[in-house]
This record gives C-alpha cells, structure tokens and sequence, in this order.
C-alpha cells in the first residue's frame, strides 16, 4: 500500500511537528505549542497594555518615561525664543507633539495583532532565550518600519494645525544646514513619529518585564508555565 506522507504531515499532531525540529528538546516539560502560544500571549498582552497606556489624552505628555521634548539640538534656538517672549508657543507645540503621539498611537494595534500572527517557532526560540525584553525586540524588529509609514501621516495631520509646527520646520531646517539639528529631527512629524514609537516599544518592555518578573500575577496559566519554567 502506497503512503500518502504529505496526508500524515497534515494529520500530524502540532507538538509532534514542532518536536521534530532541530533544538526541540526544549522541552519535554514545556513544549514549543506551549512556548509558542505563550509567547504570542505575553506579546499581546504588552502590545494592549502599552497602546491602552500611551494611546488617550496625556499618555505622553503626562509620562515621564515617554513625554515628548523639543529636540535637545535645538535647546539653543528654544533658550532665544522664550527670551523672546516666545514661550506660550513654545509650549503649545510641545503639548501638540505629545497629541499627535497620542492619537496615532493606537494604529499601531493591527500591525501588533499581525506581528503575534507570524511568530514562527524559531521566532519563538529566540524570544524566550532572551533577555528581559527579548519580546519587545522580536515586535521591533517586526514592526517598525511598517509603523513608520502608518504612524507619519496622522502625526503629521496633527502637528499642521499647530501653527509653531511650520515655524519648527523652518527654524529646525536652517539650523540643520549648520549641523545644529540631526537630520531626523528637521522635520516636526518624522521627529515626533519616532519618539512616539519608542515610547510605545518603552512600554512594551515594561510589560514584557514585568510578566517575566511575575507569571503567576497575570492569572495565566499559560504564561505561568512558559515563563515560570525560565
């Protein structure tokens, strides 16, 4: 009789496929289905915790982990213009920063929720031999870019109301033909973009933290076994 091998690889148990791949000792206490299904947890959990966080009035610009400055290159130009009498607006562009922060925060879910989705074993071997934020890593490295490009154009719809924003570009354009100002940070929105991503991958290491300092607090008993076994 003819065996169909593709027909057993379908009908294969998950843990019996993932326990014939290379490395797969992991774990005859926790398996890599556990491993996996853990991981994908422990990332949605910080990935929820930290949009929750920073994506609502003053999840930056009442934290001081993420608040958003001006640019320290342009605290000279900052000192003049407050001498100048220029420091309600000064101001107010730094409350707008946070803003756009705030509101763009929350696109960043999907793109979480698809970066759990394709978590590979291997991708999940990684993770948990890691360090302390060896899952926020894994989500930065996933995400990113893409976040970027999502992130830019609400930011940037949000910092245009602010008419200092356009005073920002320009002054911060000048000053970078002098080498004051880095070249990222010339332009209002790409500079509060990237600050608003690595506040949102801050605290997803918080989280990432504090579940590997404390399984059993989550009530997880899933995450209890995968990260209490570390």
């Amino acid at each position: 009789m003819k065996i169909d091998r593709r027909a057993l690889v379908r009908a294969a148990p998950a843990g019996w496929m993932l326990a014939a791949l290379p490395g797969a000792a992991w774990a005859l206490d926790l398996s890599q289905v556990d491993a996996l299904a853990g991981l994908r947890e422990a990332l949605g959990r910080g990935a929820q915790a930290a949009v929750a966080s920073l994506g609502k009035a003053d999840g930056f610009m009442g934290n001081p982990q993420v608040h958003i400055p001006l640019p320290a290159s342009l605290k000279k130009v900052e000192s003049l213009m407050r001498a100048m009498g220029q420091g309600k607006r000064l101001d107010e562009l730094e409350l707008a920063l946070n803003r756009a922060a705030e509101s763009a925060v929350p696109l960043a879910q999907p793109l979480l929720a698809d970066a759990i989705k394709s978590m590979t074993v291997d991708d999940a071997r990684k993770v948990l031999a890691g360090g302390d934020t060896s899952v926020t890593d894994f989500f930065a490295g996933k995400t990113r870019a893409p976040l970027t490009e999502r992130f830019l154009p609400i930011v940037r719809q949000t910092t245009d109301k602010a008419a200092l924003a356009r005073k920002y570009n320009d002054v911060a354009g000048r000053a970078r033909q002098f080498g004051f100002v880095k070249e990222q940070d010339a332009d209002v929105a790409t500079y509060v973009t990237g600050k608003a991503l690595d506040g949102l991958f801050l605290m997803i290491g918080e989280e990432e933290r504090q579940i590997r300092r404390d399984p059993v607090g989550t009530g997880s008993k899933l995450l209890q076994k995968v990260f209490g076994s570390l």
